[in-house]
C-alpha cells in the first residue's frame, strides 16, 4: 500500500515546517481527479497576519491545481469530517491546534494565569466527535497538527493546558491514522 492510498495520515511539525505544504500535495497526489476538501479551521481572519497566512494557504493551493474546496469549520470539525468526508474524494484538515485553540476560546473565558484551566464543555464533546468521526471516516483523510512539546515548558497555565492537550490530541489522532508523518525543513 502506498502513502497515497492510505486512508487516514497525520501530518506534524513545528511551526513553519513545512508540514501544511506537504499535506497538500498528498491530498493531490491521492486525489487524482478527485475533490479535495480543505477543511480549514482559521476560518476567522483575527488580523492582518492571520489574513495573509489564509491568503498564502490559498495561493499555493491554487498554484498546485487540483480540485480544491474549501469549508471553514473553526469549532465543529467532527461534523465538517462526517458531512464532508466521502469515499471519492480526499478531506484535508488544516489545523488541529489552530482547531484547539478555537475550542479553547470560543465561549470567551477569561483563564487565569496559574491554577487549574477548566475546559470549556464544547471541548470535550466536540473533540470526542472528532476522534469518532475520524475512525468512521469513509474516504481518503489528511489532518495536519503542530509539535509544541519540544520546547520549554511554558509559564502560564493556560498555555501548559494547551502544550498539554495538543499533546493528547496528536496522540489520539496518530493512533486512529495508518501513517504519521513528522515534517521538519519541508520534507517529511
Amino acid at each position: 500500500m502506498n502513502a497515497a492510498s492510505l486512508p487516514r495520515t497525520l501530518v506534524f511539525g513545528g511551526a513553519r515546517s513545512g508540514k501544511s505544504a506537504h499535506a497538500e500535495r498528498l491530498a493531490l497526489a491521492a486525489a487524482g481527479e478527485r475533490e479535495i476538501v480543505y477543511l480549514a479551521t482559521a476560518a476567522e481572519r483575527t488580523d492582518p497576519e492571520m489574513s495573509q497566512r489564509i491568503e498564502q494557504h490559498r495561493a499555493r493551493r491554487q498554484a498546485l491545481g487540483g480540485r480544491w474546496r474549501t469549508v471553514q469549520e473553526p469549532l465543529a470539525l467532527g461534523r465538517a469530517l462526517r458531512e464532508h468526508g466521502r469515499a471519492d474524494n480526499v478531506v484535508l484538515v488544516d489545523c488541529l491546534t489552530v482547531w484547539l485553540s478555537n475550542l479553547l476560546f470560543a465561549d470567551g473565558i477569561a483563564f487565569p494565569e496559574m491554577g487549574p484551566i477548566v475546559a470549556p464543555a464544547a471541548f470535550t464533546l466536540q473533540r470526542v466527535d472528532l476522534l469518532r468521526a475520524l475512525q468512521a471516516a469513509p474516504g481518503r483523510v489528511i489532518l495536519v497538527s503542530n509539535e509544541v512539546g519540544m520546547g520549554i515548558v511554558p509559564q502560564g497555565a493556560v498555555s501548559r493546558w494547551f502544550v498539554d492537550e495538543a499533546g493528547r490530541l496528536n496522540q489520539s489522532v496518530a493512533a486512529i491514522c495508518e501513517q504519521v508523518q513528522w515534517v521538519a525543513a519541508g520534507l517529511p
